[in-house]
């Protein structure tokens, strides 16, 4: 199951990568409080803070689900906004407009903790990643395992128990996402579209190569 919590936010390449069986796509408002018979479980971004439930009155539903899929067992996969909700729903913290915005191809490092991980194991001391986030998690879930940090962003990729993950970056969207972007509201916070485009089509084969393997690494686990 995918939860979508913002129509410009789909699920993307995830759709391909996932498996041969087409993961179920729930919009936010008819987010469950449980995985049901799910496999497995991928929350996506949006907007908004895990907590914003005057915005978006289902999260109180989507963070019992995550709370749901972590005591069951049910593979996990939050993605910006999605690896907020773990970190809040399990005791963790997010900061809105918390230090430096990160927008497009921006490179993560991994943590030796990271050479045993199932998601990441194998991709090497650092790699290209998309991000488009202003908002940070600054305080880990208790027990929660960092996997990967950024100099702008250190709470880039953690794991919570064994099967749970929050990523702060976005594996689903490849280069193009960027020609969707607000030209003009990068450009009131200072940046250049053209450049942001420009630097993530030139690391695009290594970063999707990379999100590639996290991402059916996952699929495999939701196999088993």
């Amino acid at each position: 199951m995918i939860v979508q919590n913002s129509p410009g936010s789909g699920p993307g390449r995830l759709l391909d990568w996932l498996g041969d069986r087409e993961p179920r796509v729930v919009h936010g408002p008819d987010v469950p409080t449980g995985p049901g018979g799910h496999q497995a479980v991928v929350l996506l971004g949006g907007g908004f803070l895990p907590d914003d439930d005057g915005h978006a009155p289902w999260l109180p539903a989507e963070r019992d689900l995550v709370r749901a899929c972590v005591d069951a067992g049910v593979p996990l996969l939050g993605i910006c906004l999605g690896a907020q909700l773990l970190a809040v729903s399990t005791g963790g913290a997010v900061t809105a407009d918390h230090g430096e915005p990160e927008r497009g191809s921006c490179e993560i490092t991994l943590r030796p903790e990271a050479a045993g991980d199932p998601l990441f194991a194998g991709l090497g001391p650092a790699v290209p990643v998309i991000q488009n986030h202003r908002d940070q998690v600054t305080a880990l879930p208790p027990g929660a395992v960092l996997l990967a940090s950024s100099a702008a962003c250190p709470v880039q990729a953690f794991r919570v128990g064994e099967l749970a993950w929050g990523l702060q970056f976005h594996p689903e969207v490849g280069a193009d996402r960027l020609s969707t972007w607000d030209e003009a509201a990068l450009s009131a916070d200072g940046l250049d579209l053209g450049a942001l485009r420009a630097a993530a089509e030139r690391a695009e084969a290594a970063a999707t190569a990379a999100a590639y393997k996290m991402v059916r690494a996952f699929a495999d686990l939701a196999g088993r």
